[in-house]
């Protein structure tokens, strides 16, 4: 009888078991390891992309106190806070450092008509609906969304903005919400200890009756 020649020597067989683990272990590894690689928490958080012009909002809403509205002026009336035009930069730099070599974009972009290449740094997947305007009405702060804007030199992604992180906001908004009056007042609240806080987001959520929705179709039409 002639004799069979196996590929693979006998030993191999016992692989076969951990070959088994193997192929249901590596293909849920890769998944998750793709999951959390794309997630908001690793991709978004702490990007900092560098603009055309080095505006420094720590010079401006911080030290020089520029409210933020004077520059994102449709926060309260619309879904989305406006990139500023160059005729908003102008108002003030036609005559103040207006020979500064940081300046060249802003100039050449005042004297063609072409807009300033700003990148944005917030920027939502488009199967997600945010308004503006409906949050900072009711006094949910630029802070809790974009951290502590009148520090930063250079802007950077700060917080998730992540559909779950959302949620935990709409499920407990006390502690997110003031009076309207103060949400462009970054340093507010830092002062008080966390049970005078939630009183306080407690009193402005039944003086504008907040009841966040949970509801699939708020975020995503």
């Amino acid at each position: 009888m002639a004799r069979c020649h196996y590929v693979f020597p006998e030993w191999t067989n016992a692989l076969v078991p951990t070959a088994g683990v193997l192929g249901v272990v590596a293909p849920l590894y890769a998944v998750l390891m793709v999951t959390y690689g794309f997630s908001p928490q690793t991709t978004d958080v702490g990007y900092q992309p560098i603009q055309p012009v080095p505006f420094s909002h720590a010079l401006h809403a911080g030290e020089l106190g520029m409210d933020c509205r004077y520059c994102h002026n449709t926060v309260e009336y619309a879904a989305k806070a406006a990139v500023p035009p160059t005729q908003t930069c102008m108002n003030c730099h036609t005559q103040i450092h207006k020979d500064s070599p940081k300046l060249e974009p802003l100039w050449e972009s005042y004297e063609t008509g072409r807009p300033v290449e700003w990148i944005r740094v917030h920027d939502l997947p488009d199967f997600a609906y945010f308004n503006h305007a409906a949050h900072v009405t009711r006094g949910v702060s630029c802070v809790e969304c974009h951290g502590r804007i009148d520090k930063m030199e250079t802007v950077s992604q700060q917080k998730m903005l992540s559909m779950g992180w959302c949620l935990s906001c709409h499920r407990h908004p006390d502690q997110f919400v003031r009076d309207p009056s103060l949400v462009t007042e970054l340093w507010w609240g830092m002062e008080l200890s966390e049970d005078e806080r939630l009183a306080e987001g407690r009193h402005w959520r039944d003086v504008n009756r907040l009841n966040p929705s949970q509801d699939c179709s708020t975020c995503h039409r």
